[in-house]
């Protein structure tokens, strides 16, 4: 691990490789480890920089107003990188996509896995199966939160606890736990947002968009893939991934990176 001072706070990253950048950005229930399998693939080709967004992680939370969309570009100019390729995992997605909108001139190509967009309303379909799966949960306690979003978003809706190797959800809780605690602290802090928002600035994507989801991932997150490959100019569909929920590149590494080395730049 290195830090390294991004706009006035110190963020953790892990550097492998060399070759064309690539910046690898992680949930919101997660931190730069849901990477450990793509990591060293990727470092075979390209220079591999998995960052924990602020906040999140080792990273720190300085109380001064931000945008996770303004750190990625800052953590590109402390690194001397001028343009990179972003992969981006559920809110990692929603950063990549805000990033490659704000400065298209920096991304190279965005990746992205189970990606919501910012601007993005989830359906009545949703909102229910939380109920039905997680209910009400305390959320100031972070073991109970954390068990319900894994077993909404890591497990999914389609799939029982059962069917999910039990190392992936104790690691997924792992980490859920940390990031609920970041995410706890972020909501004191004035956290920008892109405006206006990317949900209906898709066709502005100008560089090769790729968009996956697991099988087992909601149906919500598997229509804005669609989305997404749709609208960019020039996105492309990668298959839906059986036996993966949320955490595609966590979960699947395998066909996650076979994707990623035939994508990326």
């Amino acid at each position: 691990m290195a830090k390294i001072e991004v706009n006035g706070a110190q963020l953790a990253y892990d550097e492998a490789g060399s070759g064309s950048p690539v910046v690898l950005l992680h949930a919101g229930i997660a931190d730069r480890r849901m990477w450990r399998g793509q990591v060293p693939a990727l470092a075979a080709r390209h220079r591999v920089i998995a960052v924990d967004l602020r906040g999140y992680g080792d990273s720190e939370l300085p109380p001064a107003p931000f945008a996770h969309h303004d750190d990625v570009i800052g953590l590109l100019d402390a690194l001397g990188v001028p343009q990179a390729a972003l992969v981006g995992c559920s809110f990692g997605g929603k950063v990549a996509v805000d990033t490659a909108l704000a400065y298209p001139e920096r991304v190279a190509a965005l990746a992205l896995f189970g990606a919501p967009v910012s601007g993005n309303e989830w359906s009545e379909e949703t909102e229910q199966l939380w109920e039905e799966l997680v209910g009400d949960v305390d959320p100031e306690d972070f073991a109970a939160t954390a068990a319900g979003e894994v077993r909404f978003w890591v497990v999914g809706p389609t799939r029982e606890p059962a069917d999910v190797d039990p190392e992936l959800i104790r690691f997924a809780e792992e980490m859920d736990r940390r990031a609920l605690a970041a995410e706890q602290a972020l909501s004191a802090v004035d956290a920008g947002e892109l405006d206006p928002p990317a949900i209906d600035r898709l066709a502005e994507l100008r560089m090769p968009v790729l968009a996956g989801a697991g099988a087992d991932d909601l149906a919500d997150i598997r229509r804005l893939a669609d989305r997404i490959a749709a609208e960019a100019p020039k996105g492309v569909r990668l298959p839906d991934v059986p036996d993966a929920a949320h955490l595609l590149p966590l979960e699947r590494p395998e066909p996650v990176n076979t994707a990623l080395l035939d994508f990326l730049p």
